[in-house]
């Protein structure tokens, strides 16, 4: 595989992402099978598509003095990718990188456009690039600066204040851990340890989750341990959530949102296989992620149907379940170190209108639980509106329940809900809240 095939693909990838809205991590994945990329190759096109997508609006900043015209999508998209490589990778010298991109200009358009993209790349060069010390408005620095979008910056720091705002934008430049949950029904989590170093990977006891271990070098998802149904690939944040709902063997579960189904896993993991998860989701093809997640951890508890979790009353008779879990469509705005073009494609109407489908989900749930049953709701986003916002109005419109302690999380066994940030300690940004249905006198 040759530099040059690399930065076509990773041009392709870029171009697709922002003409279409598709997911980078899903079309990446999806290139590297098709194209054979391995080692090496695989490592520098993650690393180009993900960097430059990350800090788009940076590297838009830094060659805006030198475009006299913003160029078509695919010559600007160029521009980012060969300015990336300049500036933030330093085994690449910039003289291949401006040949490879005056190549590929030529390739695809013609002498003009080769000729402009060599100038421009050729003067930064020469010039480099302009400096941020001249913005003095902070929420404008902090968007320039880590490439978040200004209005979610501005969002940000009227909930969380400019300090934790620019952590947290720092932070999400900044690539993930992998990290593999252990299922107890199989082995201990020091078993799952020590099995992962026989296979030649770095692995420790993550100190966030008793069922977690980072994976600090290798893919845990190519070990035998994960093909054997003994760990799953799940973000030490997310693994925080099934504890809460406190479930236990021969209950009747309710998972409103399953798909992709690691949470819905864990549930039936935490109840030693038995009694019966009700495992819903609206897509089908997310659902059948959710069965075949099932089938490789031998779970026989779990059963998935397709249904829009706003109408499981027409599934279900009333009180027909212990506990319920939504784990709810949000913005997903925690997980933007994994999705880095997530925080260029949502706007604020975006999350106003989220904010009403998780409520009216929760809304569904209320009929379906027992009495003194738990109502959990979890996002992976940071957004208050979303998180202490949605549990405000759900609690005012329901009476009925009230906060319950998250006691299975040991650093907040008092508290009724957490926000945890990417920052916190590495893992997905993350909210979790618990309910409890009062019994009635």
């Amino acid at each position: 595989m040759k530099l040059l095939n690399v930065r076509e693909i990773a041009l392709d990838l870029i171009d697709t992402v922002e003409k279409s809205g598709s997911y980078s991590n899903l079309m990446l994945n999806t290139a590297i099978e098709k194209n054979h990329i391995s080692g090496r190759d695989a490592a520098l096109l993650t690393e180009i598509t993900y960097g430059t997508i990350q800090r788009k609006l940076t590297l838009d900043f830094y060659l805006a003095p030198f475009l006299k015209k913003k160029p078509e999508r695919w010559v600007h998209n160029l521009l980012r990718l060969s300015l990336y490589q300049m500036l933030y990778l330093d085994k690449v010298p910039e003289r291949a990188v401006i040949h490879e991109a005056v190549n590929i200009a030529k390739k695809r358009g013609h002498k003009g456009i080769a000729g402009m993209v060599n100038g421009v790349l050729r003067s930064i060069q020469r010039e480099g690039v302009q400096g941020t010390q001249s913005i003095q408005d902070d929420a404008e620095r902090i968007s320039i600066e880590t490439s978040h979008p200004l209005w979610l910056v501005k969002r940000w720091i009227k909930a969380y204040g400019t300090k934790k705002t620019e952590a947290m934008c720092q932070y999400n430049l900044t690539a993930p851990e992998q990290a593999v949950r252990v299922n107890t029904m199989k082995l201990s989590r020091d078993e799952a340890v020590s099995a992962l170093k026989e296979e030649g990977f770095e692995a420790v006891q993550s100190e966030v989750s008793p069922y977690a271990v980072r994976i600090l070098k290798g893919n845990a998802a190519k070990s035998a341990l994960y093909k054997q149904g003994a760990i799953s690939i799940q973000d030490e944040s997310s693994m925080l959530v099934a504890p809460v709902v406190g479930a236990k063997p021969g209950q009747r579960i309710l998972d409103m949102c399953s798909a992709p189904g690691g949470k819905t896993a864990h549930l039936a993991e935490q109840m030693d296989g038995k009694g019966h998860i009700d495992a819903l989701d609206i897509h089908a093809h997310k659902l059948k992620l959710v069965a075949q997640n099932a089938d490789r951890l031998a779970l026989s508890n779990i059963h998935v149907q397709k249904q829009d979790a706003r109408k499981a009353g027409e599934l279900f008779e009333e009180k027909t379940f212990d506990a319920i879990l939504v784990d709810a469509p949000c913005s997903g705005l925690g997980v933007i170190r994994r999705k880095p073009d997530l925080k260029y494609a949502k706007t604020e109407q975006d999350l106003d209108n989220l904010q009403r489908i998780q409520l009216s989900i929760l809304d569904a749930a209320v009929p379906l639980l027992k009495e003194n049953g738990v109502l959990v709701y979890s996002t992976c986003t940071v957004d208050r509106e979303e998180n202490e916002g949605t549990v405000n109005a759900f609690l005012n419109a329901h009476p009925e329940f009230e906060p319950a302690p998250l006691e299975q999380i040991s650093i907040t066994p008092e508290q009724t809900m957490i926000q945890v940030f990417p920052n916190d300690f590495g893992g997905d940004g993350f909210f979790i809240s618990k309910f409890r249905k009062k019994e009635i006198n």
